[in-house]
């Protein structure tokens, strides 16, 4: 899920808090607007605006984190507007609709805990790679 290594340098206390509220902006955004999947991302990209021409280590981890955001944007818009249709129209729930929201269930829950774990580790100092989200990140900062 994720590889935890450490950056090309030690980042000092200040950029470690920084690059850690970025993950702690969409933990507190999906608790605030959780029956809206558009907030938690509203709320990373403004942290990420914030943040975007800060150090490598914290633009590097508010992109992973806005990555990541963008993801569970999109499952959970799809899950929220089946879920509509379902309500107010004549849709039946299917089988296909009950696995997919057991799984957007669980891929909620595997990010949560993986941007906790995330920004326990980033405040640390330590470099987290989160699985995917991660190698694109890489793709996306430069130095």
């Amino acid at each position: 899920m994720a590889e935890v290594s450490t950056f090309a340098y030690q980042p000092d206390d200040h950029e470690s808090e920084k690059a850690s509220n970025g993950y702690l902006m969409s933990l507190l955004a999906f608790m605030v607007g959780l029956p809206l999947p558009i907030v938690n991302l509203i709320a990373t990209l403004i942290f990420y605006l914030g943040n975007r021409k800060s150090t490598h280590f914290v633009r590097w981890h508010c992109t992973q984190a806005l990555l990541s955001q963008v993801t569970v944007l999109v499952m959970n818009s799809i899950g929220f507007s089946w879920t509509m249709k379902i309500i107010f129209t004549d849709l039946e729930i299917s089988n296909d609709y009950v696995a997919y929201m057991i799984t957007v269930f669980l891929f909620n829950l595997t990010e949560i805990i993986a941007t906790i774990y995330a920004a326990q580790q980033v405040r640390k100092g330590k470099h987290v790679h989160l699985w995917f989200f991660g190698t694109v990140t890489d793709l996306i900062v430069t130095k």
